[in-house]
């Protein structure tokens, strides 16, 4: 014997409250996960961006494998303004970097945090490379780029 179940009007409108609730939670949750770095301004009008290291570890067939990034990887900055990046080593014990085109280099040391201070001249999209994790044969490169606009 089957039964039949009947909701009132408001609960039905109650429902559909909840569900649109959610809906609209998920999308906004959803949209702020997908902005890009955004900078913040320091007295002087420098772009002050902060990144860390991190890393990710997966066992596939056996062969253990890793990955180093720079997050978030990719930092959009404006052309003649004073950049101010702040590199925090989480993982990995150090990071030696270079910015590819801007002769920028430097070393990210975990639990230690890394200013580099530079005024962008030429727009473009530049690479900034761990020179330890950037041999494609060997490892999965760490790679993040910094795009001057």
């Amino acid at each position: 014997m089957s039964k039949v179940v009947f909701i009132s009007k408001k609960r039905a409108q109650w429902y559909l409250v909840l569900a649109l609730v959610v809906i609209i939670a998920g999308v906004y949750i959803g949209w702020q996960q997908n902005k890009p770095a955004m900078a913040t301004l320091d007295d002087s009008g420098t772009q002050v961006f902060n990144l860390v290291t991190g890393e990710f570890t997966s066992t596939v067939n056996g062969k253990q494998l890793e990955a180093y990034v720079f997050a978030p990887s990719t930092i959009p900055v404006k052309k003649g303004v004073p950049v101010e990046l702040r590199i925090t080593g989480v993982s990995g014990q150090s990071h030696p970097f270079v910015i590819e085109g801007l002769d920028i280099e430097g070393t990210v040391q975990k639990g230690k945090t890394t200013v580099v201070n530079f005024t962008p001249k030429e727009a473009g999209t530049y690479s900034i490379v761990c020179t330890t994790h950037s041999d494609p044969q060997t490892s999965i490169p760490m790679v993040g780029y910094l795009v001057v606009q």
